[in-house]
């Protein structure tokens, strides 16, 4: 089930809403939401259900025996020891060799469910593409196993993990409640797609957190905002983009190339950001605050800052469980930044071109590293450079084969014209769109936050004047929606 159906918007959600509100505790609205997430999943693919349910199950078992071991080594230590807890966690040397065998069974148990975890996503998501890289340098004729992938398996991995290692560290403690943890796990608003919440971020709302009218009302506003940008202008930018990008046709026109590309950057942002818009409303509604995932990334001023304000919980996730563990700024820099980026390559994908694309922004923030006076150059350029480069990457995202990321790459760099007269013929189907370019143009830039500090938006007057335009904007929506088609989001596919 997509939040941009007529199904989800007019059944699912209001359903949802009332059961919710009419339970009366916590324990009961946590059941309610999770018997609607793993509906809300199980519309799409009821079979990998389990796969869910598996993963929840791991990570529950596997880090209540951390923390139940944890607990009992520490109070030992520090009942005949007198050693404290805070030098415990950094020092182990400072243990017992009967507490060095109990964490070592603590590291034992959170590398299984690591392995179970990621051999999950493995088998899921990149089989085949081992069997078919290992097929092409042997010349063998191993079958392929066809596995459907799951939709959102790397989101929801990632976000298990996370709770696993944070566990482990000591970050967080373990949750005893399995139907607590089942419902941070399957949360319907950002199962799918994001953002990947970390445990302890909400970790106080799942066992207490306020439900208001004003909350309902500000997650509802924000939710609108979101199914526009999917609805009104994703999807008209990717009626360009699948227009002309047609797979084995790419066209050798440098001007229609590059609207394409144009195009693409604008529905993948609105896609995507439209989707963490939705789940942070609805969050929001049902009395959760996730953390921001965009930051008006097209305002970028480097390739640094770009990835700071795109896709930000997927940054921070790298950063702190991949990046820093490694070393970070401290140790073999560059080398870090290599491995993260090649692992987020993979984490979007198993094709080569999401290898390349990761390894595309490694080269460039290695680069930038090296080069720091860019910041002496006038912040115009920078914006505009930045955005060129992030084009770049984009068309090394979008196709997949190899022939026609190398047939777009001759067409956007050598310069093959086309007749407004032909283009007007072969093209006709996407000229309604043309003028949503721009609004996505204005639309990607930070004008609403401004608005919002003005006086008179800050009145009962504004706000007023905003919920009509929402009204209005919500209308349109519903309008497109009937009688389209089923129009998933572009990282369902991650």
């Amino acid at each position: 089930m997509v939040f941009s159906s007529l199904t989800f918007l007019f059944y699912f959600l209001p359903i949802t809403l009332i059961l919710y509100f009419l339970a009366r505790s916590r324990s009961q609205k946590n059941l309610v939401l999770l018997i609607a997430s793993i509906f809300f999943y199980a519309w799409g693919e009821p079979f990998y259900v389990f796969l869910i349910i598996l993963s929840t199950v791991n990570d529950y078992v596997f880090s209540n025996l951390v923390q139940k071991s944890r607990d009992r080594r520490m109070a030992c230590s520090i009942r005949s020891e007198g050693i404290s807890e805070k030098d415990l966690k950094k020092e182990v040397s400072l243990l017992s060799e009967s507490d060095k065998a109990a964490w070592r069974l603590e590291k034992t148990w959170f590398i299984l469910s690591l392995i179970i975890n990621l051999g999950l996503l493995g088998i899921f998501k990149y089989t085949d593409f081992m069997i078919a890289n290992i097929n092409s340098l042997f010349n063998c004729n191993l079958s392929m196993t066809n596995l459907p992938l799951p939709i959102g398996i790397s989101f929801y991995t990632f976000q298990t993990m996370s709770y696993s290692i944070d566990v482990y560290t000591g970050k967080v403690r373990a949750q005893k409640n399995f139907l607590t943890l089942a419902t941070y796990v399957a949360l319907f608003p950002q199962l799918i797609a994001g953002p990947i919440v970390r445990y302890q971020t909400i970790e106080q709302e799942l066992e207490k957190r306020n439900s208001s009218l004003i909350g309902v009302a500000d997650g509802l506003r924000r939710f609108i905002i979101g199914l526009a940008k999917k609805v009104l202008i994703a999807n008209q930018m990717g009626l360009i983009t699948d227009t002309i990008l047609i797979p084995g046709a790419i066209p050798d026109n440098t001007a229609v190339l590059w609207l394409a590309m144009l195009a693409y950057t604008f529905q993948i942002y609105f896609d995507f950001s439209g989707y963490s818009d939705m789940a942070i409303g609805l969050g929001r509604v049902f009395g959760f605050h996730f953390l921001e995932n965009f930051n008006y990334p097209y305002t970028a001023v480097s390739i640094t800052d770009f990835w700071r304000k795109w896709h930000i919980s997927l940054g921070t996730w790298f950063r702190d469980y991949v990046y820093i563990p490694l070393g970070g700024n401290k140790k073999n820099q560059y080398r870090n930044i290599a491995i993260v980026w090649g692992l987020t390559g993979l984490w979007h994908g198993a094709s080569w071109n999401y290898v390349l694309w990761g390894m595309y922004y490694g080269i460039l923030l290695i680069g930038e590293k090296l080069l720091k006076n860019k910041g002496n150059l006038p912040r115009v350029i920078r914006r505009g450079s930045t955005f060129l480069a992030v084009v770049i990457g984009w068309t090394i995202f979008r196709l997949e084969d190899m022939t026609d990321l190398k047939k777009a790459f001759y067409g956007l760099t050598h310069y093959q014209p086309i007749s407004l007269q032909d283009f007007l013929i072969e093209y006709d189907k996407i000229l309604f769109a043309l003028p949503m370019l721009v609004v996505a143009v204005f639309a990607a830039m930070p004008w609403a936050e401004r608005l919002k500090k003005w006086k008179w938006a800050q009145k009962t007057g504004g706000q007023v004047l905003y919920d009509i335009y929402l009204m209005m904007l919500l209308a349109l929506i519903i309008q497109s929606l009937v009688g389209s088609g089923f129009n998933p989001f572009i990282y369902f596919r991650f």
